[in-house]
């Protein structure tokens, strides 16, 4: 009988920790609970079936989950609830397009050193060459990059 004991707590933890493992994301509720039913488990066992029954059940409980977690990932049983999409898709700003350099226009906030500025009635994102800009400054575009400007003081 104290053998099905410790069995039935190592195995119910072992099911646990791999279902928070592989299932639940975060450390929650069911790796706690599931530790303590190994490690009651393992006590169980060193309590009652003295030194060598407590050590099989350890040593079989720590490989046992190693040979589930290896087998699981391994496995093809996680496919159908892992995410296989790859995003091939980028963000373009057509407002630099219409932004060429030398161009001059006004910072709408600080630029420290990143911010707003508003060239040709466009407002998009600015950043500075490493110098702090204040608000409603005169800036001169610099370099027009896919998503923002790199601008200076006029």
């Amino acid at each position: 009988m104290d053998i099905l004991v410790v069995v039935v707590l190592c195995v119910l933890g072992i099911i646990m920790i791999l279902v928070e493992i592989f299932l639940i994301p975060g450390v929650t509720f069911m790796a706690i609970i599931g530790s303590l039913f190994s490690i009651g488990g393992i006590y169980y066992a060193f309590s009652h079936l003295g030194a060598r029954g407590g050590t099989v059940a350890l040593v079989s409980t720590v490989l046992l989950i190693a040979i589930a977690f290896i087998f699981l990932i391994k496995s093809k049983a996680l496919d159908s609830i892992a995410l296989k999409t790859n995003i091939d898709s980028t963000v373009t700003s057509g407002n630099t397009i219409q932004v060429k350099e030398g161009e001059e226009g006004v910072t709408l906030s600080r630029l420290n050193p990143i911010g707003k500025v508003l060239v040709n009635q466009i407002t998009m994102e600015g950043k500075s060459l490493g110098d702090y800009i204040d608000e409603d400054t005169e800036i001169v575009v610099v370099k027009v990059t896919p998503t923002q400007l790199i601008v200076k003081t006029k």
